[in-house]
C-alpha cells in the first residue's frame, strides 16, 4: 500500500504488478485497525469489493482512468442495492438505480468501499448531528470532524480511499476537508448531475470531491462532470481544463480589515497569513477586499427562506414523524415554518441585489482566497452550544453557492501548535480549472503531509502549453491579457491560458485613437523595423472562438501571428489605415508595460 493512495501511486503499483486485491485487503485491514464505527454507515462486504476488482480485467488506465481506485460516497447519494439513510434510520430506502455521477466513476474503474456518515439530511457543518456514532476527526479526536460530509473527509484523511464524494450546499464539501487536512473541491453549480442526490437545498446543492491531492480531486470531478438533460438543474457549462501554468497577471483578493474573522484565535490568523505568504510567492501581492456583501449573502441561508428548501426536501417525514429527526436538525429545519411565500420572494430579491454587488468584485480580481474556516471547533464546545460553533465554521463558506461560485479548499501551513489550517480559493462559475492549477501549487508550497499520513504532497505537473484536440489557439496582446479589463471576455467563454511569449521581431504596436480606454493595434511590417511584442496564448473551443471573433470591432481583425517560439496562433491584427492618429508604442515591448509606466491613461 502506498504511503497515501493517490491515483498516481496506485496506478504505479498496479503497473508494477501489484494486484488490486492486495490494495483492497489492506484497505479493509486498516479500517478495522482505525476502529472508528462512525466513518461508514454502509460498508460493501470485502468479498464483493474483491469481485469488483476481478471484474476490471487487465490494467488499462487509458480505458478506465480510475482502474482499481477505491472510493466512498456520502450516504445521501444513491447506490443501487445499498441503503440511502441520509443519517436518519426512519427515512432509509434501498434505491434501484445509482446516481449518474457515481455510475460514471464506477464505469471509469473505481471500486466502491461504502457509504459514509453525515450530518443528518446534510444539515450542518460539524459532523456531529447524527444518531449513529459520529466520525472522529482524523487528526485530533477532540475536534469535530466537520460536516456535513464528515465520513467522507475522515475516510480520505486516513488514506482508506483515494477519494470520496460529498455534497456541498453551505460548505459541506470544504469544512471537513480543512479540518482533516485534505483537499475539498466544490464544483460550479450544475456541472455535475445531481440526480440520485437527496437534496438539502435543491437550487444550491452540488456533489463535491474529497481527495489527498488537487490533481486527484480535479480528475474525479472531470470524470463526473457533464450535462444531464434529465436533471433540471444541470447546466452545460464551459469547463476548461487546468491552464498550462498560472496566467502572469492573475489577480488575487483576500479579506480586508473587519472581513478577517478568526473567532478570536491568533494561531489561526497567523497560519492564514503564512498561507497568504505562500500565495504571494506564486502570484504576487493580493488586494484587500471588503467581504460585507458575501457575509450578508450568507445570512440568507439560514436566517432567510432558503431553510424552507430543506423542509421541502423531507416534508413528508418532518410532517408525519418529526421525532425521527435529530433534535438539532429538527430545530434548524423547523424554522421554515416562520417563513411564507412572500418571504421567499423577498429573499430572492435581496439575493439578486447582493449578487449584483458581489459581481463587481470579479472585475477587480480573478480569485478570492479566504480561510476555509475561522478556527477549529471542539466537541466540547458543540455539546455546550449546538448552533453557535456550526455558524462559526460556515463564515467563509455559506455565501459561495448562493453567489454561483466555484471553490477549492486546500491544506495550508499548520498553526504553531501543529493544528492543520487551510485556504479556500473561490472564483466565478466555470473557473474550476484555474482554481485547480493555483491550488495544486499552493498545496505543494505549504510543505504539509497529506491528511493524517506522513506522505508528501507531490509537485504539481504543468499542463500542456499547446492547444488540445478540438481547441484553437488565440494570441492576445492588449486588454485581453490576464489581469486586464477584457480578460473576462475570454475566461467567460471558457478560454484556458497556455503560455506567455513574444511575437517574432516583425511587428509594431500602436495605441489606437479613441477611448477611453485606449486599444492596442498590432501591425505586421516587412521592412526590418519591427520588434518582438509580448503576448499570451489562450485556447478556445471552436464555438467560443467564433463568438469571440464576431464581437471584434474594426479596424481590428483576426489573422495568423508568427511567434518567437515558432508557433502560429490566431491573433489580433490592425489594418494599416487604422493606425492613423495612433501612437507608436513599439518601444515598450508590449501593452502591459505601456500601461504600467503610466502612458496608458
Amino acid at each position: 500500500m502506498p504511503p497515501f493512495p493517490t491515483i498516481a501511486a496506485l496506478h504505479a503499483a498496479y503497473a508494477e504488478g501489484v494486484a488490486p486485491r492486495k490494495i483492497l485487503a489492506e484497505t479493509y485491514r486498516r479500517l478495522a485497525e482505525i476502529d472508528d464505527p462512525g466513518i461508514f454507515l454502509a460498508l460493501v462486504p470485502e468479498a464483493e469489493a474483491l469481485e469488483a476488482a476481478d471484474a476490471l480485467g487487465a490494467f488499462d488506465p487509458a480505458e478506465k482512468p480510475l482502474w482499481g481506485v477505491p472510493f466512498a460516497v456520502k450516504d445521501n447519494l444513491d447506490v443501487a442495492g445499498l441503503p440511502t439513510t441520509a443519517s436518519c434510520p426512519d427515512f432509509s430506502y434501498v434505491p434501484s438505480e445509482t446516481a449518474p455521477a457515481v455510475a460514471r466513476l464506477l464505469a471509469a474503474g473505481a471500486i466502491l468501499i461504502g457509504k459514509t456518515n453525515l450530518d443528518q439530511f446534510a444539515t450542518g457543518l460539524v459532523g456531529m448531528r447524527t444518531p449513529y456514532p459520529a466520525p472522529r476527526n482524523a487528526l485530533n479526536p477532540a475536534w469535530v470532524p466537520g460536516g456535513s460530509s464528515s465520513g467522507s473527509g475522515v475516510a480520505v484523511a486516513h488514506g482508506l480511499v483515494a477519494f470520496a464524494l460529498g455534497t456541498d450546499t453551505a460548505g459541506s464539501g470544504r469544512v471537513p476537508a480543512g479540518l482533516n487536512n485534505v483537499v475539498g473541491l466544490k464544483p460550479s453549480l450544475g456541472a455535475v448531475s445531481s440526480r440520485g442526490l437527496l437534496p438539502a437545498c435543491r437550487t444550491l446543492d452540488t456533489i463535491s470531491v474529497f481527495a489527498g491531492t488537487v490533481a486527484d480531486a480535479d480528475r474525479v470531478f472531470r470524470i463526473m462532470a457533464g450535462f444531464d438533460a434529465a436533471d433540471p438543474y444541470s447546466r452545460d457549462l464551459p469547463l476548461p481544463a487546468q491552464p498550462a501554468g498560472l496566467p502572469p497577471g492573475l489577480r488575487i483578493g483576500v479579506p480586508a480589515g473587519e472581513s478577517r474573522r478568526f473567532g478570536g484565535d491568533p494561531l489561526s490568523e497567523a497560519a492564514f497569513d503564512a498561507g497568504l505568504a505562500d500565495l504571494a510567492g506564486l502570484t504576487g501581492q493580493a488586494e484587500a477586499i471588503d467581504l460585507a456583501p458575501m457575509f450578508a449573502t450568507a445570512a440568507l441561508l439560514y436566517d432567510g427562506p432558503w431553510v424552507a428548501e430543506r423542509y421541502q426536501a423531507i416534508r413528508p417525514l418532518i410532517e408525519s414523524n418529526p421525532d425521527a429527526l435529530h433534535p438539532t436538525t429538527r430545530a434548524v429545519i423547523g424554522r421554515a415554518a416562520g417563513f411564507d411565500a412572500a418571504d421567499a420572494f423577498a429573499g430572492l430579491y435581496r439575493l439578486a441585489e447582493l449578487r449584483r454587488t458581489a459581481d463587481a468584485l470579479w472585475t477587480r480580481i480573478d480569485v478570492l482566497a479566504v480561510p476555509t474556516y475561522p478556527r477549529p471547533v471542539t466537541r466540547a464546545e458543540l455539546e455546550a452550544d449546538p448552533i453557535g460553533p456550526n455558524s462559526l465554521l460556515g463564515t467563509y463558506t455559506n455565501f459561495v453557492n448562493l453567489l454561483d461560485l466555484c471553490a477549492l479548499a486546500v491544506p495550508s501551513r499548520f498553526r504553531s501548535d501543529g493544528t492543520p489550517s487551510g485556504l479556500t480559493l473561490i472564483a466565478p462559475r466555470g473557473r474550476d480549472g484555474l482554481l485547480a492549477a493555483l491550488g495544486a501549487r499552493l498545496h505543494a508550497a505549504a510543505g504539509v503531509p497529506i491528511g493524517a499520513s506522513r506522505a508528501a504532497v507531490p509537485a504539481p505537473e504543468p499542463g500542456p502549453d499547446s492547444a488540445g484536440p478540438g481547441e484553437i489557439e488565440l494570441a492576445v496582446i492588449g486588454a485581453h491579457l490576464s489581469g486586464l479589463p477584457l480578460n473576462g471576455e475570454l475566461t467567460g467563454l471558457g478560454a484556458r491560458f497556455l503560455r506567455a511569449g513574444t511575437t517574432q521581431a516583425d511587428y509594431r504596436l500602436y495605441a489606437l485613437p479613441g477611448g477611453p480606454p485606449r486599444r492596442p493595434g498590432l501591425l505586421r511590417v516587412a521592412d526590418g523595423t519591427g520588434a518582438a511584442i509580448a503576448t499570451e496564448v489562450w485556447a478556445l473551443e471552436p464555438a467560443a472562438f467564433g463568438r469571440f471573433v464576431a464581437a471584434i470591432p474594426a479596424p481590428l481583425g483576426i489573422g495568423t501571428l508568427r511567434l518567437a517560439d515558432g508557433t502560429t496562433p490566431k491573433g489580433f491584427l490592425v489594418e494599416a489605415e487604422g493606425i492613423g492618429g495612433g501612437t507608436d508604442i513599439t518601444g515598450y515591448g508590449g501593452w502591459r508595460r505601456y500601461l504600467a509606466e503610466g502612458a496608458g491613461t
